[in-house]
Order: structure tokens, then sequence, then C-alpha cells
């Protein structure tokens, strides 16, 4: 057979040849629409250069417009009939992604149903794409012929004396840095690169060196039984150099943070680095500082950041000078070369879901990256998520317990004082109760300090007339707008549109109108007024604007200065002040009442959370908490401090409503300035997802549509629907059919949440 197809072959023709001839081809996403990807062709000019995790700028369209992409690809390829474009330029001296980061962000479009251009911009920051701080330097140097045959040059003297000093240099030197060392002006030097005697290699450098900090050294804390249990359990991890995920439970106060350095310390004995995040940047400060207590080499990542810094730390860490990376959410995505160990404190945290595109959670990133990398990762909570603890449950985590406070501390006392009862009193005035009162009195006589916690920024929650109903809402969000006594403002806390806070009601022009609701501003008045003297700090996201303000007002708290810290939930988690005697919720219902399933195991975690900031040290500690429904299964199993207690009463609640964990979720969000075309849109979508669910024969489930309990945000009318069911995969499946053929129309938009946290 195969001497019969050889009698019949014909020779290719010259052009056909070349059309089969191996060409270098990039593949090119972008991050703004079209997303791609695009094939193009890499010139031969490029070739040494073109590398995957770089970016390019390309021509694109019939117009050619120059845009910038990142190339995610780069292979010989066998084209026929296709005719691609040139790669015009790749823009980065070294590349932005390694191969195992590529897959990371792939793995993120695929898994949150964005584009792969998108989740690469995330992981990128824009002061290191932008290049923050830094400006090109021309670097000099004699090349090796000229150095060879230097005394036989004739040269006049100052250039003759600006070539020796830069010949005998044992590093590249600027022209400035030269001409000082020689003592000329730069024209000489100018002169010897015309001539070809000196080369310029040019540079991006940094403008600014940023300085780190230096820490008094820290001496390691003698372990206790249960620190020793879990740090082994993590050592044998390492050890193993495999994947596994730890669920450290361990109570508040039982030295999870020391087990984390011990274990970190174990990694950096074999030349490895470890990635420690935090949810709060209240809590950076601190935890940065017990690091580098401990390390040489400690970066932070955090959104406080300025650009420039950023970038400088971020090149660190990229050339393995960095020993523990510090962060927030996004230092998941630390361009570590030698990663080995990503812990997460406080792992339960809404602030590790990022509500943008694309709306990846930091600890299920995580989870996909220690594996990809087959290393362990911690993660560390008193109140686990119930999805980390279901999943320990079945055995996909490893459970380590902490049971006991370290030097065998006791928890603090939690008592309840029911607001039913109080608020009818005739005795009762403002926030704070009389038993709080009394007991805040105590703790100040007993030279303790104390926290107040109340998850409500602002003054006064409601503005509304008595003799009309008038209601003071967003013309945006529609939403009760929040007095704010600093400028007398009464602000949306969702989109920020403010108006001047109403002496009398527009609308009857009644001047009574009242001011009532309870926020953190009206608080910190009730408190100042009711303790004078005593020195008292707020805490929440008004107060805490300014750089470097939560470092601040910490410190003053951590030396005395301060007795009384309240503020919002940045107040609650992950701080250690051994004279915190007391600790008061003020409304431990905030949120418990929320339209959302998630509600009560919020309540839960932030009063056992803020429960633990007391009783640390050797005065001891008690908790009086403040609240409507003191016989709620969440407070009664927080005043114990009991998270099985939680677990054992929520979780079969979850389970018969079909909800998470023991169901997978995707909620799409549509918004849009039209409310009909924005149901319309939510109708259709939810009538073809039923339909595709039916077609796939999965367990799926749908729930709306519905308006969304915030009915309309920023200008636009929102309607949500819920897709629940046992196969994740299954269910993305669905939503990525339907939605690539239904695309929304005019300024309607469709969001996609995997997993999502936020159901407002």
């Amino acid at each position: 057979m195969a001497q019969q197809q050889n009698l019949f072959e014909t020779e290719p023709e010259p052009w056909e040849l070349a059309e089969q001839d191996e060409r270098l081809v990039a593949t090119i996403v972008f991050s703004e629409t079209p997303y791609g990807p695009y094939d193009y062709l890499v010139p031969d000019r490029l070739r040494s250069i073109a590398e995957a995790g770089r970016r390019v700028r390309v021509p694109f369209g019939k117009g050619n417009r120059s845009v910038i992409g990142y190339c995610v690809q780069v292979e010989n390829r066998t084209e026929r009939g296709r005719r691609l474009k040139e790669v015009n330029s790749f823009l980065d001296e070294q590349r932005l992604l390694s191969s195992q980061m590529l897959k990371l962000t792939k793995w993120m479009a695929e898994y949150y149903l964005c584009e792969w251009g998108q989740a690469i911009e995330t992981a990128v920051p824009a002061g290191v794409r932008g290049k923050a701080g830094t400006r090109e330097v021309a670097f000099l140097t004699v090349p090796t012929n000229v150095a060879a045959r230097l005394t036989q040059l004739k040269l006049p003297p100052k250039q003759a004396a600006a070539l020796k000093i830069l010949a005998a240099s044992t590093q590249q030197m600027t022209a400035a840095q030269l001409a000082a060392a020689a003592k000329c002006t730069e024209v000489p030097i100018n002169s010897l690169r015309k001539k070809g005697l000196i080369e310029a290699e040019t540079r991006r450098v940094h403008v600014d060196e940023h300085e780190i900090p230096v820490e008094a050294r820290e001496q390691e804390l003698k372990l206790n039984t249960a620190q020793q249990t879990a740090l082994q359990s993590i050592i044998d991890a390492l050890d193993s150099r495999r994947h596994q995920t730890v669920l450290l439970h361990g109570i508040t106060g039982s030295g999870k943070t020391e087990v984390y350095i011990r274990a970190i310390q174990h990694v950096i004995s074999f030349g490895r680095q470890a990635i420690v995040l935090v949810p709060e940047i209240s809590l950076t400060p601190q935890t940065r500082q017990r690091f580098r207590s401990r390390f040489d080499n400690v970066a932070v990542l955090h959104s406080n950041l300025r650009d420039s810094e950023r970038y400088w730390h971020w090149e660190r860490i990229a050339r393995g000078e960095v020993q523990v990376i510090v962060g927030a959410r996004s230092a998941v995505f630390a361009p570590t070369p030698n990663l080995g160990l990503i812990v997460i404190d406080e792992e339960h945290d809404n602030s590790f879901k990022q509500d943008n595109v694309p709306r990846y959670h930091a600890r299920d990133v995580a989870v996909h990256r220690t594996q990809s990398e087959d290393i362990p990762l911690v993660l560390g909570t008193a109140t686990p998520s119930l999805e980390s603890w279901h999943r320990a449950k079945e055995n996909d985590y490893r459970i380590v317990e902490m049971p006991h406070r370290v030097l065998d501390r006791t928890l603090p006392d939690v008592t309840t004082i029911d607001l039913r009862t109080e608020y009818q009193s005739s005795f009762s005035r403002g926030a704070v109760s009389r038993p709080l009162r009394a007991a805040i009195n105590d703790a100040l006589q007993n030279d303790g300090q104390v926290i107040l916690l109340l998850n409500r920024r602002g003054h006064s929650t409601i503005i509304q007339c008595p003799s009309c109903g008038y209601v003071a809402r967003c013309q945006e969000c529609e939403i009760a707008l929040t007095h704010h006594r600093i400028g007398e403002k009464a602000v949306c806390h969702y989109c920020d549109y403010q108006i001047d806070a109403p002496a009398k009601c527009p609308e009857c022009q009644f001047d009574g109108i009242r001011y009532s609701g309870l926020g953190t501003q009206r608080l910190e008045s009730e408190v100042r007024a009711r303790f004078p003297g005593i020195e008292c700090l707020r805490m929440d996201s008004d107060s805490m604007q300014q750089h470097g303000s939560h470092e601040r007002a910490l410190d003053r708290f951590r030396a005395g200065e301060v007795k009384i810290l309240l503020g919002t939930q940045m107040i609650a988690k992950g701080l250690d002040f051994p004279n915190v005697t007391l600790v008061g919720v003020i409304n431990a219902d905030t949120a418990l009442h929320f339209p959302d399933f998630r509600a009560a195991e919020r309540t839960f975690q932030l009063v056992t959370q803020v429960a633990g900031r007391t009783g640390r040290g050797d005065k001891g500690g008690r908790v009086i908490v403040q609240t409507f429904s003191p016989d709620h299964p969440a407070i009664l199993a927080a005043i114990k401090h009991d998270y099985q207690m939680f677990a054992d009463q929520e979780l079969p609640a979850r389970k018969s409503l079909g909800y998470p964990p023991s169901k997978k979720m995707i909620r799409l969000v549509v918004r849009g300035s039209s409310e009909s075309e924005t149901e319309e849109y939510c109708d259709r979508v939810t009538s073809e997802l039923q339909t595709e669910i039916k077609s796939m024969t999965v367990d799926g489930r749908i729930l709306g549509p519905a308006p969304a309990p915030i009915s309309k945000l920023r200008g636009k009318f929102r309607f949500h629907t819920l897709l629940m069911g046992d196969d994740r995969d299954a269910i993305r499946d669905a939503v990525r059919a339907v939605t690539s053929r239904l695309k929304p129309l005019g300024d309607v938009q469709l969001v996609i949440d995997v997993d999502p946290m936020d159901m407002l």
C-alpha cells in the first residue's frame, strides 16, 4: 500500500512547502473585550525573547490599532491557509507570570466563569504592570577589547581618567556617577561613548528604595501540648513534600500564630518561602510586626500600599529575596519562585472573597495553588467557615484541634443583656445599658481596657419625619441614608451619594425631623459623655482613611494611652491586647436578621471573635453581649464559646434547605437602568437555565427570578436567581452554556458569582 502511495505522490509546489513551514505562534488574551484568545505570528527579531507570561503589544482589528495583551502560550505550529498578524513587541524584560501562575489564572477563569485576561489582570498588580516608582537609566561599561588596550589609547586627560576609573570599577556606573568619580562634567564621558570606547546598557531601576523597619527580636515561646501536636501535623505534611490542607481549629488565644511561625521556620530552613494571608488591614501591622521580629526578610502586600511600594516588594519576592509574605487577599498571587507553605489566618472571614470580576475566594485559590505546587495549606481560625468544617468532616481536610488557651488561661465569662427588657425600663438611656456601664466603670477603676463593638458606621442610621413619614433615602440605591456628624451629611454607604443633613422635613417642612438608629459616631459621643476624662478612640472605615492610621491607633491602644476602643468589625478579630478586661457588644443583632442564609453564621463568628479579645492577660476578662434575640441559637452558642454546638444546629438546617455547604451555588445578578428590561432578561436567563438543567439530567434547583434584597443599587435595578446542585461542574457548565448564547442588550449587565458570600 505504501508503494502505491509513493507511485502516485506528486512533488509539492514551492509555495505549498512555504505554507507548511513551522512558524512560532503566540497566543494572546486581553483583559478587556474582545478577550480572545487570538494567535499572532512571532517575527524572527522577537524569537529570542518570546515567552509566555509576558505582556505584548499587538495590532488588532481592521484598523490595526495597537493594544496590550498577555502572551499565554508560545509554540511552533505548522499553519496552513491562515494569515496571522505579527506581534509588535514584548513589553517586559522578564515574565510577569510563571508557568504555574498561568495555570492558576486559567483555572480561575474556568472556575469563576470569567475571562482569562481578567484573571491575569487580578494576579498582576497595576503598580507592577506600570513599573511604578521606576525610571530608565543607562549603565556604562568598558568593552573587553577596549580594556585590553587601555594603555595604548591616546586620549585627552579627562577622558583618559574617566575611562580608567570605569575600567577599574567592579560595578556598572551611570554617567553622573562616573562624572562625580572622575571630577569632570558628562561631556568627556559622552565623547567616549561616541568613540565607541564606552558601552551603555539601559535598565529600569527603582527611584527610591523603601525602608523596612527593623523590629526587636522576639524570643521563641514555649509550646504547650496542643501547639506541639498542631505543629507536628504541619511539619509531617511539609516533610512528605505533598499537598495537604490542615484546618487548625484553635479557640481564641490558643497560640495559633506561634504555630504558624514555627512551621514557617521549618519551611525557610530548606530554602523555601511562605505566604501568610490575614483578612483585615487592621490586622496586618500586628501580624507583620510579629513576623518581622522572628524573620529577616518579610514583605507586606495590601491595598493601602502605594503602587511603587507594591512593585518594589513584588520584585524582591520574585527574586526569592523574601522569606515571608504577609498580606490581605491579593497576596495569594505573590510571585514566589520557591513557595513552600501558605497560611490563611481567620480563614472564615468574608473579606477573602472579592466582590468584582473575577469574584474569587482567596481560600479556594490557595487550595488550588497548593495542590498544583504540591505543598501544604494551613487554615487557622476559632470559628471555621461551615464550608471548611464540612470538608474537614468529609476528610478532604485534616482537622487539628487546639481547645485550650496558652498558659491555661480560661475563656472569659459571657453574659447577655436582653435589650427588650432594658428598653422597657424608664432608666434606660442610650446605647450602653446600665449593666454594661457598671462593668466599664469596674474595668477602668482596675486599670483595665475596654473594647466596644458596634458594626454600624455613622451617627444615626435613619432620618425620618414623624409628621408625614418621610425617610431620607439614596436617589441611586433607594436605601436609607446614614447621618454623619462630621460635615453634617447624610451618606449612602453603598455608593457614597450624600446630601446635607436636613434640619426639617423636605416634604412637609416639619421642623422636628427625627434622627434615630445607632452608629459608631453616636456611640463615641455617648461614651465620651458618660466617661469624661477617659481617652476613647473610634476605629471604622471613616476614621481610618489616612495612610498608617490603623497602626497609629493600635499602637496608642497597646501603649495604654487609649482606655476605650470602639468600632466596627475591624476591631473584632485577631488583635491581642493582654490588658483588655472587658468586651461589650452593643448590638449583636445588626446582621442577624438579614435576608441571607449566612446571617446566623456571621453573627456567631463576630460575637465569638470579639469575645476572644479579652482574658488574654493575668487580669482575666469578661464579655457583655447586648441583644434583642438572647435565645437565638447563634447567640447561645457564641456566649458558650461552643463552635460544635453552632455547627450541629446550623448544618442540618442548611442541608434541609439545599444551601451550601451541602450543595454548590451560583448566583446570577442582572442589573440595568430599566426595571422592565432588567426583569425581562433575568426571566429569560432563568427559563433557559431550567431548560438546560433538565436537558443535562443533573441535580439542580433554581430559586428565582426575584428582586434582589437591595433592589436598586447605584442607579441600577437588580434581580437575581440562585442555582444550586450537587455537581459544581455541571451547574457551571449550564450557566456557561446559557450565558454564552443569551447576551444582555443595552445597558443590562449580568453578574455571575460562583460560591457567593453576599446575598444582598
